[in-house]
């Protein structure tokens, strides 16, 4: 334990470069500080300070050796933390924001979130603007596409499929395309990223005959509901994630078309702030909606 006391003296003293300071930290008086310092220093043979009337500062000794102390004591910090994560009840409020369209595949999920975890309450954000997670308090993102922020950590979710679909009443009015190149003759309903102002594309399976297709926008929208209700008003052929038209496909108010020509897969991931201390809140709630979201 003196050991231990002389390192802990030496790295308070090695953050503050300051005697009293370090005391102040600890709890005792600066010249126990000098003394536990001293005898580290004794026991192994090598100064780690430059000491004057007026400051102390490290040797380069000192500071290889501050180095390697500092991450020992990150380390002790981390697994009394983890200790003592793990005996506590996860509570408080969780700040969670997902796209607009989120709702769909989450909120049937938080009736058994609530009833496993009745002490957490969650706030939920639903947008399609990129939040800054850090500058807006949010404590995790779902989000699909790339990962920008390497500085997150992140989680997959699961995986989902763009289909194109219509309806029987417009299929019977224009005609059921049988391959890639009879879309250019249908009115084509197109989706905007609010983000980048672009118009997305339809990611197709590529046919050899076919070098370009030009498609005839009717209606563009920049919100994937309303693409699913302008497609079963009979606007045209939209392009849209499996999760969200799986009912309409079900009741058969909506039909899939070229299936083998849209292999196009997304993937949804969860996204927090990259900590030492992990709270049970973020835990258990990134545990559970990975376990649970897109499982059929």
């Amino acid at each position: 334990m003196e050991s231990l006391n002389g390192l802990l003296a030496f790295v308070k003293t090695a953050e503050t470069l300051s005697f009293v300071s370090a005391a102040r930290a600890m709890g005792i008086s600066a010249s126990a500080v000098g003394k536990n310092v001293a005898r580290l220093e004794a026991s192994l043979k090598v100064r780690l300070f430059q000491r004057s009337t007026r400051k102390v500062s490290l040797t380069a000794e000192g500071a290889l050796f501050y180095e390697r102390c500092r991450r020992i004591f990150d380390d002790l910090e981390d697994a009394q933390a983890m200790l003592s994560h793990a005996v506590q009840a996860p509570r408080g409020r969780l700040r969670v924001s997902l796209p607009t369209i989120g709702y769909r595949f989450l909120l049937p999920l938080m009736r058994e979130f609530r009833q496993a975890y009745p002490e957490i309450e969650v706030e939920m954000d639903f947008n399609d603007h990129l939040v800054n997670l850090i500058d807006e308090g949010f404590d995790v993102v779902i989000r699909s596409g790339g990962l920008a922020d390497s500085t997150l950590m992140a989680r997959k979710l699961g995986p989902f499929r763009f289909l194109l679909c219509a309806t029987p009443g417009y299929l019977e009015r224009k005609g059921r395309p049988q391959q890639l190149k009879d879309l250019e003759a249908h009115d084509c309903l197109r989706y905007r990223f609010v983000t980048t102002g672009k118009i997305m594309d339809w990611t197709m399976t590529a046919d050899p005959r076919i070098t370009s297709l030009r498609l005839r926008s009717v209606l563009t929208v920049n919100n994937m509901e309303a693409m699913l209700m302008a497609t079963l008003d009979g606007h045209g052929i939209g392009y849209m994630p499996d999760f969200l038209v799986r009912e309409a496909l079900r009741s058969g108010a909506l039909e899939s078309l070229l299936g083998a020509y849209t292999p196009d897969h997304g993937q949804f991931w969860a996204l927090w702030p990259s900590s030492r201390h992990l709270s049970p809140k973020i835990r258990v709630f990134v545990d559970f909606v990975a376990q649970r979201m897109f499982k059929g």
